[in-house]
């Protein structure tokens, strides 16, 4: 187990972990103090609500290029070997990832938001400001039967946040892989 200042703080080996990020300014600060002492899953759960309920604030990943932006950048910490990805989805105002890191957590999650922050602010005519809050809510996953609940809730998270036709996560790659009928082989 190895030691962070930034999140996630403890880093056990061969653990999945589940990672939530959302814009800068998408939540109100008097409601929702930066993580830390009160960093439970009561106030994830309570943040989750209100960012998937929010219509007002930063909304930018609704936007195709932006949400583009950050899905290729999600699949590459893949390709970099930075980590294993179980599911991933990109909201109107947070990112939800499930995966295994094989890197210190908290490089990774600098990279992801470093690198897209930078280029969705160049789209946006934004640069210099800052994109993606400074902290991220964690959990270490204890097992597999959790590790699959948490993957089920990624997953539907657009379908009960009622975004539609929504093209932003593993299920939506999933999908796009899958063969249709009339290609498979019998």
């Amino acid at each position: 187990m190895s030691f962070s200042r930034r999140l996630p703080h403890l880093q056990p080996v061969g653990k999945w972990l589940f990672v939530t990020w959302h814009l800068d300014g998408s939540l109100p600060h008097a409601r929702f103090p930066p993580p830390g002492k009160n960093s439970d899953g009561k106030v994830f759960v309570a943040m989750d609500r209100y960012l998937d309920s929010a219509r007002t604030g930063p909304r930018y990943l609704l936007k195709p290029e932006i949400a583009g932006i950050v899905a290729k950048s999600i699949k590459a910490g893949v390709l970099l070997g930075h980590y294993e990805l179980r599911a991933w989805v990109i909201m109107a105002n947070h990112v939800h990832v499930l995966l295994l890191p094989l890197i210190p957590a908290s490089r990774l999650l600098q990279s992801r938001k470093g690198a897209t922050a930078r280029e969705a602010n160049k789209i946006l005519q934004r640069t210099g400001r800052k994109f993606w809050q400074a902290e991220s809510y964690d959990h270490w996953v204890r097992d597999d039967l959790e590790r699959e609940r948490i993957a089920t809730y990624i997953e539907c998270n657009p379908i009960k946040a009622g975004l539609t036709n929504h093209g932003w996560s593993s299920v939506a790659d999933t999908l796009k892989t899958k063969p249709s009928p009339e290609t498979r082989d019998n």
